[in-house]
């Protein structure tokens, strides 16, 4: 039996409390939780889609099965396809760029609102090498990424979090997508739409994945639908090089670009920051995490080392700081071992030097050292 007095949890001993249980009780009361069972299911659990392949072959497999499965439980075989459709709503000239806002339909019905970044030195007939940036939560969707600091709400979280990557990426010579998520941005839906500083940065996310998986759908899987729509529109860019297309993201937007990577091959180089953890400890036991990290039945068939080994051979940086409350209770043993479920994949490729695991001092943030040399380096300077 589990029970739960002051802030101490009992088990077979008293310890004091993780995240998980982040209410505060009266002394002497007792709560009666099930956090001791559902460890346990997870633990005698078999991930039916683990990453187990020895040879290349046996991994080509592996990975056309396991994609299918994954697409299958994120209801993406639900998602009806339509035309592609963009409208140009306005173009701004800002430091060093051009900041172009267009919406992209992703479905009959659903439009993305989305900027393009292109730099002042561009010239016609042009094609550069792209990048989409992928924000988390706390972004105000594409406004943190693309460098809205005239808003004070987001000037605040972009120097809190580093959140302007979208920015160093302009300036490094890409043209860089900066797409609003569903339930972010202007797509918050009706629980807040004002501009306030409180709702201005807030998400959705919880309302949506609701709706969404009651149809057999997923809000994770919507979300990676429209980035391979908004890949789609990328493919008919005369000033974009698709053959040297990456994909970057802090948090969920590191959950965005972890998922679009591993489904979608057109992703040719990827870096993930604040987001590569093993299930267990950063989602089971902290289910207060958005309901944006959770689908169906996921977990009985991958860990996030599978799901990543789906990237494999293709380039792949993962930044992780060691004080992100993220990683769980362990820390960054909770990564690393992610990391080396991920690493036996690139081994079967003889192309481990194409997976780089960079740690830093440090809590939630995107840090950047070496990413953006990282990206260079496989979609510039090598050709893709």
């Amino acid at each position: 039996m589990a029970c739960l007095t002051g802030r101490f949890f009992y088990a077979d001993k008293p310890v004091k409390t993780y995240d998980i249980i982040n209410q505060v009780f009266k002394a002497g009361e007792v709560m009666y939780i099930t956090l001791d069972n559902m460890v346990k299911r997870y633990k005698v659990h078999k991930r039916l889609n683990a990453f187990c392949a020895c040879s290349q072959e046996e991994f080509h497999a592996w990975r056309d099965e396991t994609r299918k499965v994954l697409k299958n439980l994120l209801g993406m075989d639900k998602i009806k396809g339509c035309e592609i459709e963009v409208k140009e709503v306005l173009r701004e000239k800002v430091d060093g760029f051009y900041r172009d806002k267009l919406i992209l339909k992703t479905e009959e019905d659903v439009w993305m609102p989305f900027y393009v970044l292109i730099p002042e030195d561009y010239k016609e007939g042009e094609n550069r090498p792209c990048v989409i940036a992928c924000h988390g939560h706390g972004s105000g969707g594409k406004l943190a990424t693309s460098g809205r600091d005239d808003i004070k709400a987001i000037k605040n979280t972009i120097k809190l979090h580093n959140y302007d990557y979208g920015v160093k990426f302009v300036k490094r010579g890409y043209i860089v997508f900066c797409p609003d998520a569903r339930g972010f941005g202007e797509r918050r839906e009706y629980l807040y739409p004002g501009d306030n500083p409180d709702e201005i940065l807030a998400s959705t996310c919880a309302p949506l994945n609701h709706q969404a998986i009651s149809l057999g759908l997923s809000l994770k899987g919507l979300w990676i639908w429209a980035l391979m729509r908004l890949i789609d529109y990328i493919y008919t860019r005369a000033d974009c090089d698709s053959a040297k297309l990456g994909c970057c993201g802090l948090s969920g937007g590191g959950l965005q670009t972890i998922w679009l990577a591993a489904l979608d091959d057109r992703v040719k180089c990827s870096a993930v920051s604040g987001y590569f953890y093993g299930y267990l400890d950063s989602l089971l036991k902290m289910p207060q995490n958005c309901s944006c990290n959770f689908v169906p039945n996921l977990w009985n068939h991958i860990d996030m080392g599978d799901l990543e080994a789906l990237v494999c051979p293709r380039p792949l940086l993962i930044e992780s700081g060691t004080r992100d409350p993220l990683n769980g209770e362990r820390g960054i043993v909770n990564v690393t071992e992610q990391v080396e479920i991920t690493r036996k994949a690139y081994e079967l490729f003889d192309r481990t030097d194409y997976l780089v695991h960079f740690v830093f001092e440090g809590e939630y943030i995107w840090n950047g050292q070496g990413t953006y040399a990282f990206m260079d380096r496989h979609l510039k300077d090598m050709g893709g």
